[in-house]
């Protein structure tokens, strides 16, 4: 069992002004493989003290992106040379199929490398001024101290967008990572602590959002709030934010809409449709779960996608077998098992799934077979709300401006997809959908390059991209006059 009772606050690793401490489980059996600390707002307020000197009073922030870019190199090659140790860590924690991991720790890398590369080109830049004899310029900054916050579904690649970038930008900060997966990201901050970054750079405070997580919202010393999350947490965010106006970068999920065209390409876009939601067993916030097919292929269609779905192999995410792997709680598949029969009740007819598995070997893990909800209606709950699971609701349409308004009809805008052959037609409908990512002929492809968040209630801000480190830099114009002169006007 892993022994995870101590904070890293100001360089170093301390244990909880509490003493109290959480069981941390196995998604797959319910096997208990660690304490974890359980920190309150006393031990939060020392990490953002520390944060807040090495900010005002420390080198970091002064340090010239060339030097901050190293430590990003720095980290990265640690990521890679322990990547199979956070892999294993991750799919202990999460339930995911070991496979996925690895994808992820290739993918946390590749985005400490990308703002190493980035940090020192994107200084400022000069404009023209009006005035002769003037120099005009902007010049990016950094925000300050940062409190960040992390889900559990993807901890440690979540927490990459948001530590990479702020580091990158001069920034220090505090992360809260879920209390509910908190060892990669535990990890993390020991190869941090072996780069040897300067003390009260990175803290990290281990408990829940009740406590610490209010805590950095409602201080004072912080100056930026980065929240991954549910929408209604975000709410709370934005309101105890706002006591001294900071700064916010929210991604708060999304009820995303897959369209397929008849023109599609048939069987790929049925391979698609399933990966689109039942990687992770659905547990992702861009997962494609509004299924919305035109009307002239849906039978063919939801058949050959019921097949498939029959033979999606559960079970341990270590096994090379698995395709899918557990919901991440108790807590949490009681939601998806309601979920559905909410959405039954409402007129829901399940095509496959809908329950859970009678296999023995998944009794004592938190599993939910992958499930094909047809018959449904934009105006459902099921419809409307996010599951956060792997179920997917069926939608159709009859013409592309019907697509499009069933696409739209949501309060969520973070992510979809369309699937044609007929490009004129593809860029008709990304240009109409209000969201911050849309695939054509593919699905959930993301890297650190372009900017990852949503229109509407999906959040606030940009991550990943030059638009994430913006997210964690203030813009300063200088304007040098080469000859003052008196005005002479009073």
């Amino acid at each position: 069992m892993l022994n995870l009772k101590q904070n890293f606050i100001n360089g170093k690793w301390v244990p909880s002004h509490t003493g109290n401490t959480r069981e941390i489980i196995n998604p797959f059996n319910q096997e208990v493989i660690a304490q974890a600390t359980e920190s309150d707002e006393t031990d939060t307020i020392s990490a953002i003290a520390a944060a807040r000197e090495a900010f005002d009073e420390g080198e970091w922030s002064r340090t010239s992106a060339t030097e901050r870019a190293k430590k990003l190199h720095t980290i990265t090659a640690l990521i890679e040379r322990d990547k199979e140790e956070l892999a294993k860590l991750e799919t202990l924690d999460t339930g995911k199929t070991v496979e996925e991991s690895r994808g992820d720790m290739e993918d946390i890398a590749g985005v400490f490398r990308f703002y190493a590369e980035l940090a020192d080109k994107h200084g400022g830049e000069l404009i023209d001024s009006p005035v002769p004899n003037t120099i005009s310029k902007v010049v990016y900054e950094p925000v300050g101290v940062c409190g960040q916050i992390t889900p559990w579904n993807y901890p440690l690649l979540q927490a990459s967008w948001k530590l990479a970038p702020a580091l990158a930008a001069g920034n220090t900060l505090i992360m809260k990572p879920s209390e509910i997966t908190p060892l990669t990201t535990v990890k993390l901050f020991t190869l941090m602590d072996e780069a040897k970054l300067p003390k009260g750079v990175v803290n990290l405070v281990l408990g829940t959002g009740d406590t610490v997580g209010a805590e950095l919202s409602a201080n004072h010393d912080i100056d930026l709030i980065s929240f991954t999350g549910g929408l209604n947490t975000g709410k709370k965010i934005m309101q105890s934010a706002s006591s001294n106006v900071k700064k916010l970068a929210l991604e708060l999920g999304g009820k995303n809409p897959n369209i397929i065209f008849a023109d599609a390409d048939f069987d790929i876009a049925v391979d698609q449709a399933l990966h689109a939601v039942f990687f992770h067993a659905g547990q992702i916030c861009s997962a494609g779960t509004r299924l919305i097919i035109e009307e002239k292929i849906h039978d063919a269609f939801v058949q050959a996608l019921v097949e498939r779905v029959k033979n999606i192999t559960l079970g341990n995410g270590f096994d090379a077998s698995t395709q899918m792997g557990p919901i991440i709680s108790k807590t949490h598949l009681n939601k998806v098992i309601q979920y559905v029969e909410d959405g039954k009740k409402e007129g829901a007819t399940v095509a496959v799934g809908g329950q859970q598995p009678d296999n023995p070997n998944l009794q004592d893990g938190f599993f939910y077979l992958p499930t094909v909800l047809t018959n449904c209606t934009s105006n459902m709950r099921v419809v409307q709300n996010e599951g956060f699971g792997p179920v997917i609701t069926v939608e159709t349409f009859t013409t592309e401006q019907e697509a499009m308004q069933l696409a739209n009809d949501s309060i969520y805008g973070l992510s979809g997809g369309v699937w044609t052959k007929d490009i004129a037609k593809a860029e008709r409908c990304v240009s109409r959908m209000r969201m911050g990512t849309v695939w054509i002929n593919d699905y959930n492809v993301y890297f650190p390059h372009a900017p990852w968040g949503g229109f509407k209630q999906s959040g606030i801000g940009r991550e990943l991209g030059k638009q994430g480190l913006e997210e964690y830099q203030e813009v300063k114009h200088v304007y040098h006059n080469l000859q003052p002169d008196a005005l002479n006007w009073f």
